[in-house]
């Protein structure tokens, strides 16, 4: 058992008052600070608050300590034992210092992964948060956080993988586009905060297959050949959250069985892996926290004197 402590910091060209309003923010509808799409956002299961459980991605934590516009401590579920907590400090009428602090008592196989994976997404997780504090407060970026190689491949071996579902009441084209079919499935994923709810963003996920159909949230793809028919619907559900890629085939003849009873076995990987990584493609594309939420910022400061930007309360 040893503990790791972790310390991010950064000063910030801005007023605590107003980097403060943003830290209020985390994990609303209107977060500007924590960098999702690209990662898993934090979602409670209340609004911020004390009492607040929940997290990102698989690390599990409530909020203990809350003191609207300077601090924030979470506290890792158990058997995890330790907090991470971030806070602003300030330093003058314009300055202040954003800091996370990470401490937590490890044993030897969670010491391990810490140093060799964990220490490294952590680290460039908080970066980006930072990013979009000095972007949303000051309204410029002096130096974005850059992902490294090694990092990069950790987010893509550990990026969400679709569940198998019902194929949605709500994919009304798919329903419809067949009397009756031979195989059915659907494979379903989060949309996470920022990503495209516009069907048409998600139409190469099926590369090669051609649009046959559009309605407000859904695409159907498919086409049609003498041994059998194919087609699959995307449902982006903005209510639920979800983009759901689901598949029907209607087989015509003997070749057609044949076909299925070999293509059938790779079917539900490609389906899964193709979702995946356009879900992957689109959330890496999106706007940052700090960008989407610019309709929230006027110019001027509190008393109308010339700082660059404000949060909008």
């Amino acid at each position: 058992m040893g503990t790791v402590r972790n310390v991010h910091d950064r000063v910030l060209a801005a007023p605590a008052e107003r980097v403060g309003a943003l830290l209020d923010r985390l994990a609303g509808a209107d977060d500007p600070l924590f960098p999702s799409p690209a990662w898993a956002p934090i979602r409670f299961d209340r609004p911020l608050g004390v009492g607040a459980c929940g997290g990102h991605g698989p690390v599990r934590y409530s909020v203990t300590e809350y003191e609207p516009g300077r601090r924030i401590r979470f506290a890792f579920d158990p058997p995890a034992d330790g907090f991470h907590e971030l806070s602003v400090q300030p330093l003058g009428p314009d300055r202040c210092r954003v800091r996370h602090v990470l401490e937590q008592d490890q044993p030897l196989g969670e010491r391990l992964g810490w140093l060799f994976a964990v220490r490294a997404v952590h680290g460039t997780v908080i970066e980006e948060l930072f990013d979009n504090a000095e972007l949303a407060a000051t309204g410029s970026l002096a130096r974005p956080t850059r992902r490294g190689r090694y990092v990069r491949l950790l987010q893509r071996l550990t990026w969400d993988r679709p569940e198998a579902v019902e194929v949605p009441a709500g994919a009304a084209l798919l329903r419809t586009a067949f009397p009756e079919s031979d195989y059915t499935d659907a494979y379903a994923l989060d949309l996470r905060p920022g990503m495209p709810a516009d069907p048409d963003a998600w139409e190469g996920v099926l590369r090669g297959i051609p649009v046959v159909g559009r309605a407000q949230d859904e695409l159907l793809l498919g086409e049609d050949a003498g041994h059998l028919d194919f087609r699959a619907s995307l449902l982006l559900d903005p209510v639920a959250g979800r983009v759901t890629l689901s598949s029907v085939v209607r087989i015509h003849n003997l070749r057609g069985r044949l076909y299925w009873a070999i293509v059938r076995h790779a079917h539900p990987l490609m389906a899964r892996l193709m979702l995946r990584r356009t879900h992957r493609r689109l959330a890496l594309a999106a706007p940052r926290a700090a960008e989407r939420a610019s309709s929230h910022l006027v110019s001027g400061g509190m008393d109308g004197a010339s700082d660059p930007v404000m949060w909008k309360p």
